[in-house]
Order: structure tokens, then C-alpha cells, then sequence
């Protein structure tokens, strides 16, 4: 599955858009926060500006010391939720472990949390009715919908509970009709959890902790890779190269869903745009 050949059928049209509204008088912008020196972190963060770039769409990075506190994090977000300039703010996690993840993420104004990551956003996609979806679970459906894909009456396997990918995903699948199990850390026989999934997403991204290998894997099941992890200087992913061999479909690391994650990310961020002016974009 080339998540860069999908992901720039999605960029091509998010350029569209951008042009668009850019004749209607709004400037797509989007702020970007940015706490400590985490170099992963920073490299997510430039990669995200860049690709806004390329499409037109403004942005500005607050590259915050390690050591700024929670309250003056909550300061910073209360000025871009009040800056008409600003259509969308991403505040890149992990924070720092003295600030307060849930009240920073919380306090971004619905309309411009191009995330997902506001309770009031998580409950419209709860209701299906969100606008605004968390950029990796919807770059994955996206790429299911590109190759034809369909989950419904699908037992899908998801190995991650966070609130950035796998407690989101299984809900924007069970929307569309899959039967979805998660598995983490304390999972009983999680290889066997794994070999009942038609469709099986990983998304561990620390290869000491877990590695999907091929007899985890069901002939012919879709495998989602989202985990990223280096090993002896070289990017990888949770699954073992073996897997190919056993799977119908698979994402590659780099490549896969990685590019779809940023190019959602934009598209969030023109529709961000579209709501905070008041205007219909498709």
C-alpha cells in the first residue's frame, strides 16, 4: 500500500482548497507547539511545516524551552484560540512529564483542533458526526478506501490503545462496520489475537517491546503498520519483513502511513479554515 502515492492524490486536492479559499480572502494558517528538545518531536514538527508549505497553507512554530510550565502552556494556547489569524493549532506530544497532556490538549478551541484531541471532538466521533478527524486513524481508513478495502463484517486487531491512533481508530471503524479488538501491553495471547485479524494494525513503534512476525499473521490479511522505530541506523516499522509474505496487502516503513498522517493533517487544516470563516469548502 503506497501511502506517498495516496497521500499526494489527498495533498493535490488540499492545494485546490488553499486556492480556493485564498480567493475568497482567508489565508489557511496553521500554529504548531513545540515544548523541549526532543529530536524525534522537532523532526515530526519540520516535516509538518513543510508539507504546508507546498500546499500554501501559513504557519508559525512556538519552539517552547523544556522547562515552560503548564500555565504558561495554557496562556499560549488561550492567545492562538483567540488569534482570528490562527485557523488551527497542533501541539505536539509527548509533552514534557511535568505539564498536564489532557488539560493543554482540552483548553485548544474545538474548531482548530486539527488533532482530534479535544473531549468535545472526541465525542462527535464518538456520535460520527466529526468534522475534524485524528489525522493517523484517518490517513489508515483513507488508504483502506483507496485500495478497496472494506471493513465491514471484518475482524480487525489493533495493537495500540492511545488516544492518538488506536482508541480513535476503532471507533471510525466500528462506524464502518468492523469488529474491532485492541491489544496492548497486557494483553493474554496476543499472538493469537493477531492471527484471527483479517485486518491487523500495529502501532508499537519500539521493536524491544514487540515484533509482529509472520506466524502472528492470518494468509491474506491486510497489515497496517504504523509503528517507527530505528534499529542499527536504519527506520523500521513493527512488522517483520517476513510478513510480506504472508499478508495481502501491508504499508511499508517509510512510506506508508506516515506520509498519510501529514497529508490529513493539511486537509484538517483547510477544513479548520473553512469553519472558523463560516465558508463550505468540499
Amino acid at each position: 500500500m503506497d501511502g506517498k502515492s495516496v497521500a499526494s492524490k489527498v495533498t493535490e486536492h488540499v492545494s485546490s482548497t488553499v486556492k480556493t479559499l485564498k480567493e475568497k480572502g482567508v489565508e489557511p494558517y496553521l500554529a504548531t507547539v513545540l515544548v523541549g528538545n526532543d529530536e524525534a518531536s522537532a523532526t515530526y514538527v519540520r516535516n509538518k511545516h513543510r508539507a504546508c508549505e507546498q500546499v500554501g497553507i501559513g504557519t508559525i512554530n512556538h519552539h517552547l524551552p523544556e522547562d515552560y510550565s503548564t500555565n504558561q502552556l495554557i496562556e499560549l494556547i488561550t492567545i492562538l484560540n483567540e488569534d482570528r489569524r490562527v485557523h488551527g493549532i497542533l501541539v505536539q506530544l509527548p509533552l514534557p512529564r511535568h505539564i498536564n497532556e489532557f488539560l493543554i490538549t482540552s483548553m485548544i478551541k474545538p474548531s482548530k483542533d486539527v488533532d482530534c484531541l479535544t473531549p468535545f471532538n472526541i465525542g462527535l466521533l464518538a456520535y460520527d458526526v466529526a468534522k475534524l478527524l485524528p489525522c493517523t486513524p484517518a490517513g489508515i481508513v483513507e488508504l483502506m478506501k483507496h485500495y478497496r478495502i472494506d471493513p465491514a463484517g471484518k475482524h480487525v486487531t489493533i495493537v495500540n490503545r492511545s488516544v492518538l491512533v488506536g482508541k480513535p481508530l476503532s471507533t471510525m471503524l466500528l462506524h464502518l462496520d468492523a469488529t474491532v479488538t485492541i491489544c496492548h501491553s497486557k494483553t493474554a495471547n496476543i499472538r493469537e489475537m493477531c492471527r484471527e485479524a483479517d485486518i491487523l494494525v500495529t502501532a508499537v513503534g519500539d521493536r524491544s517491546r514487540f515484533v509482529l512476525t509472520a506466524d502472528m499473521v492470518k494468509d491474506g490479511a491486510v497489515v497496517i503498520d504504523v509503528g517507527i522505530d530505528r534499529v542499527n541506523g536504519r527506520l523500521v516499522g513493527d512488522a517483520d519483513s517476513s510478513v510480506m509474505e504472508k499478508a495481502s496487502y501491508m504499508t511499508p516503513v517509510p512510506g506508508g502511513v506516515g506520509p498519510m498522517t501529514v497529508a490529513m493533517l493539511l486537509r484538517n487544516t483547510v477544513i479548520a479554515a473553512a469553519l472558523n470563516e463560516g465558508i463550505d469548502v468540499d
